[in-house]
Parts: structure tokens; sequence; C-alpha cells
């Protein structure tokens, strides 16, 4: 069983292949970028690279895994075009494996709360709640778009083992959460190298999914954005002042 996985949510770029043989998963592949370019600019030169490096052909995959939000509006409509015209080429079932639950990943078998938390703007974070049981992961809270403060109450709700934040939300949120909102609970944070997004997650997440047949086709697949746009709420402010 083979994945080819695309993650474009966010800041970072990344592209992998992973395969599963018998009862072992591997990563043939892993492309990632964290620069001053634009996704447009190296989603499809990465994805190239690693058929080249790897010589597989892509027509022997079994499905395409896409982190289908939430995250950036631009960065999650280059990746579901990306993988919906590879599906349209290739023939294949595209895996919609949400953004957040693909970081939670990140970070498996922990016996502590795993809580992602990716900036989005005005003072809100996409986020969602888990933890892992018989090395499983449980989704506690879906994921959701909310103010740093909810999710601080919903945190607090859960017995006291432990938080571990991760996402490009961390930087921005960090420090109230230590010395406000979570302050006096055990908490902590991902390094650097588990703090991102990353395809090969994305992919070992879609085989999991593509064994419960949870597929769809390219044209049925859609971005989960969870907020409208900036332009779509400047456009109804607008609205709502000129009513």
């Amino acid at each position: 069983m083979r994945v080819l996985a695309i993650d474009s949510s966010g800041l970072v770029a990344t592209v992998a292949i992973v395969e599963e043989a018998g009862s072992e998963e591997k990563t043939i592949a892993e492309y990632t970028t964290n620069f001053k370019k634009t996704h447009s600019q190296t989603l499809l030169p990465m994805l190239d690279e690693i058929v080249k490096m790897t010589e597989i052909d892509l027509g022997t995959i079994d499905a395409i895994a896409i982190s289908g939000g939430p995250g950036s509006f631009t960065g999650l409509r280059i990746g579901s075009a990306t993988a919906k015209g590879l599906g349209l080429a290739l023939g294949k079932p595209l895996i919609h494996v949400p953004t957040v639950d693909g970081l939670a990943y990140n970070i498996c078998y922990t016996d502590q709360i795993v809580c992602p938390i990716m900036d989005a703007r005005r003072n809100q974070v996409y986020t969602g709640i888990y933890k892992f049981e018989d090395e499983k992961m449980v989704v506690l809270e879906e994921q959701m778009a909310v103010s740093i403060e909810e999710l601080a109450e919903k945190l607090c709700k859960y017995e006291d083992n432990g938080v571990i934040f991760l996402g490009d939300g961390v930087p921005v949120h960090r420090e109230r959460l230590e010395t406000e909102l979570m302050s006096g609970r055990k908490i902590s944070f991902a390094p650097a190298h588990m703090n991102c997004q990353r395809a090969a997650t994305i992919g070992t997440l879609g085989i999991l999914y593509l064994k419960e047949g949870k597929t769809e086709t390219a044209a049925e697949h859609k971005p989960d954005y969870l907020r409208v746009s900036q332009a779509e709420r400047e456009r109804a402010e607008r609205e709502q002042r000129n009513a």
C-alpha cells in the first residue's frame, strides 16, 4: 500500500511518499521547505524531485493524502488543487486528513494530552484536543477555531496529566499560556523538529484511513476552512455598515 501525501496548510510546504508492506510502515521520501517562497513555487518542484530521486511511478500509488484544513486559505487552495489535479490525472482517490489531526499525530504514544495550535489571527487558533490510548489517537475535541482563552478553559476540564502544545501558534501564545492561561498546570512545548506539519505524518494517517475506506474522489474533495476568509469578513462588515 503506497500513499502520496501533501500538506501546504501552513507556513511549511511538505510532500512525502509513505508505504506499508505487511505490518511495516516506511517513509520512502519526504521533502519539506519552510522558507521565503510561496507554496505555488515549491510544491510541484518538490514533488517532481522526490519522484526523480526515488524513481517511483506515481501510477503505482494507491491514493493521495491531502491535509484538508484548516489553515492558510491560499495554502489550502494550492494543496487542494494539486491533489485534485493529480487525482484526476492518475485516477486515484483522495484521503482527506484534517490538518490539526495530522499535527497531533506528530507526537505519538505520549500519556499527556496533545494540543496543536495554529495561529488563526484575531486572537484565535485552529486547534483540537487529543490523547493516545493503546497506540491509537483519540479525538477528545474535534478541530475548531476558537479564542486562546476558550481553548484554555476547555483544557482545564481535563485531568491534570499534562498538556503538550505544538504548532505555529506556539510562538504567538506561549507566554500567555505559561504565565496566565495555563499557570499552575503541567504544560510543555514540542521541540522544533516536531512543531510543524509533516507530509510523512499525513501519509501515515492516510494509510490508516485508506484501510478504513475513508476516501473521496478528486471531484468531491473540498478544504475545511472552519472560518470565512478575511475578504469575506470585510465584505460582510461593509455590508453591515451600509445597511
